[in-house]
């Protein structure tokens, strides 16, 4: 097990994904697959190489919470919509996919922000 990510570790995955998300599907083997993509997507989005700052000397621990937020989301998103068998019912599933994008859209939103790029020492 690899857990490749950069900001988005599996455990981030899985805890955003819920208890009832395929075992399979929320596995490193199966996150490892998407997860340097999603940190690809909130790079390019953002326009800006969080993972380069992630590991950089000059990022706060208080502020990764951001990019962690914004990939263990998304990647949260594959895993649902890769079975939504297991949950109680598909609009349980489809429910927590609309509060997971919400949830990855606002930490986009601020990662985008000139102010909070700043406060991060990003910029």
């Amino acid at each position: 097990m690899a857990d490749l990510g950069v900001f988005t570790k599996n455990a981030d995955i899985q805890a955003r994904a819920g208890i009832y998300a395929n075992a399979t599907s929320k596995a490193v083997t199966a996150t490892d697959v998407y997860v340097l993509a999603v940190e690809s997507l909130v790079n390019a989005q953002t326009k800006f190489d969080w993972s380069a700052w992630y590991v950089g000397a000059g990022a706060a621990s208080v502020y990764k919470g951001l990019c962690t937020e914004a990939g263990a989301c998304l990647c949260a998103v594959y895993v649902i919509e890769s079975d939504m068998s297991v949950f109680t019912t598909v609009a349980e599933a489809q429910s927590m996919i609309i509060t997971l994008n919400n949830r990855a859209e606002k930490a986009m939103n601020a990662l985008v922000d000139a102010n909070v790029k700043t406060l991060m020492g990003a910029m």
